[in-house]
């Protein structure tokens, strides 16, 4: 089970997101609707949502690390400790808890990525300035890794897109 694709939504008056239809068949058969919701922990404004099983995963690595050390006890805090489960009614709406919304400045429009197992929900404009500072950022890289005679790592050239 793989998510993917990019879909606008816009969340209506109680915070609550509708999935895209084409994804709610699958999430109903392999997480029996059950969702669970968090912190994107690499990207301040979005969240990750999971299928309950492959959240289960996660968790489990998460709380696997030491309490030791802070980044550890941070990623467990903003991941495990403030995960919220989620389940879609008949018309595939949730709701979008208002701390986790404020937090990662979700307002009426969102976008909902498929990232493989899980989803990226992003703020529509804020996902859009990123993308485009991150192209430009990466030419700029581009052209200074060419005149310096370096290329893209063998991981981005063996790629076959």
């Amino acid at each position: 089970m793989w998510f993917f694709g990019e879909h606008a939504i816009t969340l209506d008056g109680k915070g609550r997101l509708a999935l895209p239809t084409r994804f709610r068949g699958v999430i109903a058969e392999v997480s029996d609707n059950q969702l669970v919701l968090t912190y994107n922990p690499y990207e301040s404004h979005s969240l990750f949502l999971y299928p309950r099983f492959k959240w289960e995963e996660v968790r489990d690595q998460v709380m696997a690390l030491g309490t030791a050390h802070p980044d550890h006890r941070w990623m467990q805090r903003l991941l495990v400790g403030s995960a919220t489960p989620v389940e879609p009614d008949k018309q595939g709406r949730f709701l979008l808890p208002q701390q986790l919304r404020e937090v990662a400045e979700l307002d009426k429009r969102v976008v909902l990525m498929g990232m493989g197992e899980r989803f990226e929900i992003w703020n529509e404009q804020v996902l859009n300035t990123s993308r485009r500072e991150q192209m430009q950022r990466q030419a700029e890289r581009m052209q200074q890794e060419e005149s310096l005679g370096q290329g893209p790592s063998e991981q981005l050239q063996q790629l076959s897109l």
